[in-house]
């Protein structure tokens, strides 16, 4: 690969990385040919990116760009794999189904960056599988704030809503 063309892949991945709120850095060393190709067509369904990188090029990226992933730089050895997905979780959970699916021990979870935090290492997985997505998170809230709404509309609604409404009803009539 010549310089030039480098430089380019570097630029492109200073962008894929700048722009992606979460990315995944796995082993996939080891996968025949076969669950290879699997594994990209999940994750192309999924609609995970799946990149696989030199080391050097992509720690160059990662200087270039503009957050901060020197946590990350010792991760850099053997063969890497880069996963960008919009949700922080569903990479995790790709890798995980992927495993069990095809009694597989790999893809191997080096590290991920989600939501501005590095997390390193094969125990972490389970973490990044229970992370919520934004959206989920903002489900969560919504549902929060509609819960009390709803508890006075079933009590209403309910048998003891026919006790509010008697008395509703019976304190106007008292002040008519």
């Amino acid at each position: 690969m010549r310089k030039q063309e480098k430089d380019q892949l570097i630029d492109s991945l200073t962008t894929q990385i700048n722009e992606a709120g979460y990315f995944y850095l796995t082993d996939t060393e080891g996968l025949n040919a076969k669950n290879t190709s699997d594994l990209r067509r999940l994750c192309f369904r999924r609609e995970v990116k799946l990149q696989v990188v030199k080391n050097t090029l992509l720690r160059k990226a990662m200087e270039r760009s503009e957050k901060d992933l020197e946590e990350l730089y010792p991760i850099l050895e053997g063969p890497t794999a880069l996963m960008f997905a919009e949700a922080g979780n569903l990479p995790a959970k790709l890798i995980k189904e992927f495993r069990k699916k095809n009694n597989q021990a790999k893809p191997l979870l080096k590290a991920a960056y989600v939501e501005e935090t590095c997390y390193i290492g094969e125990e972490q997985l389970e973490n990044l599988v229970n992370v919520k997505s934004r959206l989920e998170l903002i489900g969560d809230v919504v549902a929060l704030l509609q819960s009390p709404a709803k508890n006075v509309i079933s009590a209403l609604q309910g048998a003891g809503g026919g006790k509010i409404h008697g008395l509703l009803q019976t304190l106007s009539e008292k002040e008519a």
